[in-house]
């Protein structure tokens, strides 16, 4: 079972496109997000081991997306 809910991704489609979105579209969606979001939240976690820290911090996921290329 996803973590995300297939209705947040297809409100996050539809806000974005203004369009309606299949079912298909909005899983496939999830699946996406949820494979982004480890990576971020993966190296966010590297991030904060390194600092010597066992809270992932706001600033570990803000460099996180800037190492990952997303910011």
């Amino acid at each position: 079972m996803a973590d995300i809910a297939v209705a947040a991704a297809d409100r996050i489609i539809r806000k974005a496109t203004g369009l309606r979105v299949s079912e298909k579209a909005a899983k496939y969606m999830v699946e996406v997000l949820e494979e982004i979001g480890a990576k971020i939240a993966e190296e966010a976690g590297n991030l904060a081991k390194h600092a010597k820290r066992k809270t992932v911090k706001l600033e570990d996921i803000k460099l996180a997306l800037k190492n990952l290329g997303y910011r």
